[in-house]
């Protein structure tokens, strides 16, 4: 990736609703409600958003990619900055 394309995911990210995210999926993380991914710190929450699929629920491995993905695309452009600079 070039670093104008490192910086352009950096930026989505940072765009996005304030981290961390987590995915709370029914019958594994609660026991009724809907499936959704939850936004913001404890203290100070954000929107709950609600992914679908076919008008269904989108499977729990694509809440648990689109979560992480809040934390992992800042800690990746981190990381391959890190090791860009020690070469």
């Amino acid at each position: 990736m070039t670093e104008d394309e490192i910086s352009a995911a950096l930026a989505r990210a940072a765009a996005a609703y304030d981290g961390p995210w987590w995915s709370s999926w029914e019958g594994r993380d609660h026991q009724s409600g809907d499936s959704f991914i939850g936004t913001g710190p404890t203290d100070a929450r954000g929107p709950d958003l609600y992914i679908s699929a076919d008008g269904r629920p989108a499977p729990v491995a694509v809440l648990d990619f689109i979560a992480h993905a809040r934390q992992d695309v800042p800690a990746l452009v981190a990381e391959i900055r890190r090791l860009r600079d020690s070469r």
